[in-house]
């Protein structure tokens, strides 16, 4: 059962319900003009799956942070700077340094090894059958923890624009979120998402340089200034907000916690199958570390512009007024901009919040359904077999299942701060895919046994500390609509034993720990797939060719 809201007066007052309508159903429109418009056509495997591969630098670059700039980025994290400080920006430098390590370490590789998805990798060199099925269920245990941090943020964001203070209106905005996200799939495929996430890549990050440089101007570009007005509007947090441990700092318990949510946040992304299948949409290798450049400069000035964003929600806005709106932390933002802009402002930033929810659901719909279709069903259930045709029906008939289950869970997880729930996929995504990844690039050995222990321990133990801990069960939240409330609704069921909100420091070192005993205790060794694996990742010799059985 949902946690019910709590009563969100605020929320009849802010803004316009007539004019957000009207910008959300423009932006849909607009979109889905140009999604039909780009995508018409009989669509390939590789079209639907990968736009063809024929994206430049820049546009991939801007897509990928499109991809990656979540509404965890903007929402969730501009409301844990403004409740949490120090501690909530945390989350913005853990999500910078996870996208450099997934560069440094797996991206351009990953892409000239594999084809369409990262089972074509993970199973290159090793028997595909029992890989790719673990793999494929890794990816969708990933996506739906990564499904549901988007899916919450659209159901508190447009409950506040729209003033719906009951649970069935804003589940009934969710369903709504999923069903456009499932058209922008079914219509437009890998090139039809990858145009609304270069649109909304570049509206997101004017939208909040606009409002970034309208707080700065309210206290003379002063930063200090803001700072201070940030202290003395939040009476319970005063000075600390701008000092460690607000959050992370209040036991030894909370400290360790940091610990596993830093580990979870930098290596994460580097096991994040949507956003290393944008790396197959680029033609050749130089596309590919083009398309990095122009990533790694929008995706790092983005996060700066979030401490300006948070602080200033903080200093106008105010944790009380944040935490009564539907959505608490997550409305910080457009609270923010109504503040500053009244109804117009709120409007368009809200409808660019919008567009990111759309747009990163899209993209992780179709890395899921691609799993569905062509890991297993054609790799899997048909041998390799399967006509293109069929592949690509099987993909949509899957992006339809995902959005209602994205749906479903979405309705659940509606108040949970959504950058702590992308924590947790991150932490999934650590555990179960970066060892199989780094082994299956880096390691001779590496084996299938190696890999099966790798992905199945690290999906396990990672799910399964979540299900046993806090976040689930156990204890409510040290402050309203923070991140350790629990997802149960009565509290008083306690069945937690695991003491930590994130499970990644223990998830993630078992699951390489697994990938090594695996491999040592299995005689499986396939030197000459190693040694061809190796020349395809370094040099992109063969990119495009179809995985071998």
């Amino acid at each position: 059962m949902a946690l019910a809201l709590p009563a969100a007066d605020a929320a009849d007052s802010v803004g316009s319900p007539a004019l957000n309508i009207g910008i959300f159903a423009a932006f849909v429109v607009f979109t889905l003009v140009i999604v039909i418009r780009v995508a018409s056509g009989k669509k390939t495997a590789a079209q639907y799956y990968t736009g063809g591969g024929a994206f430049s630098g820049r546009q991939n670059g801007i897509a990928i942070a499109g991809d990656y700039l979540s509404a965890a980025s903007f929402l969730g994290i501009a409301g844990a700077i403004a409740l949490q400080g120090y501690d909530g920006f945390l989350y913005s430098i853990g999500f910078l340094v996870a996208w450099l390590v997934a560069l440094l370490l797996v991206a351009e590789l990953l892409r000239n090894t594999g084809r369409f998805t990262m089972a074509d990798v993970l199973s290159y060199r090793l028997r595909q059958r029992p890989v790719r099925i673990a793999t494929a269920l890794s990816v969708i245990a990933v996506s739906f923890f990564y499904l549901l941090a988007q899916m919450a943020g659209a159901g508190g964001l447009v409950s506040l624009l729209l003033g719906i203070n009951g649970e069935l209106a804003q589940d009934l905005v969710i369903a709504l979120v999923g069903a456009v996200m499932i058209a922008y799939v079914l219509i437009g495929g890998m090139k039809g998402t990858t145009y609304v996430q270069i649109i909304k890549a570049l509206l997101l990050i004017a939208g909040t340089f606009v409002i970034t440089v309208w707080v700065l101007a309210k206290y003379g570009f002063d930063f200090s200034g803001l700072l201070q007005a940030a202290a003395d509007n939040s009476p319970k947090a005063g000075e600390k907000l701008f000092e460690p441990g607000l959050k992370y700092g209040k036991s030894l318990t909370t400290q360790i916690d940091f610990v596993s949510l830093a580990m979870a946040l930098v290596l994460g992304t580097a096991g994040l199958p949507h956003v290393l299948q944008r790396f197959y949409t680029v033609p050749t290798s130089q596309q590919a570390r083009k398309s990095v450049e122009w990533a790694i400069w929008l995706i790092g000035g983005f996060y700066l512009l979030t401490l300006v964003v948070g602080y200033g929600a903080a200093a106008l806005v105010g944790p009380a007024r944040i935490n009564a709106a539907p959505g608490k932390a997550n409305a910080a933002a457009p609270l923010l901009a109504y503040e500053l802009g009244g109804s117009v402002l709120l409007g368009i930033i809200s409808g660019v919040a919008f567009a990111t929810i759309l747009a990163v659901v899209a993209g992780l719909t179709i890395t899921t359904s691609a799993t569905f279709a062509h890991d297993l069903y054609k790799e899997v259930f048909k041998h390799g077999e399967g006509s293109q045709e069929q592949e690509v029906r099987v993909a949509r008939i899957a992006a339809v299942v995902i959005g209602v289950v994205a749906i479903v869970g979405g309705i659940f997880a509606k108040t949970q701060n959504i950058a702590f729930l992308v924590a947790l996929a991150f932490a999934v995504a650590a555990s179960a895919n970066l060892p199989t990844i780094l082994y299956s690039l880096f390691w001779r050995r590496f084996n299938t046994r190696g890999a099966l222990f790798s992905i199945y321990g690290g999906l396990i133990s990672a799910i399964g500390l979540i299900i046993f801990s806090p976040v689930v069960s156990g204890k409510p939240s040290l402050e309203p609509g923070g991140p350790s409330q629990s997802m149960i609704q009565n509290t008083a069921v306690d069945f937690h034993w695991f003491p930590l909100d994130n499970p990644g420091l223990v998830s993630i070192p078992l699951a390489f720990f697994l990938g090594w005993l695996g491999t040592v205790t299995s005689k499986e060794h396939n030197a000459r797939k190693y040694a061809e694996m190796e020349v395809r990742s370094l040099t992109g010799h063969g990119v495009g060719e179809a995985v071998s059985h």
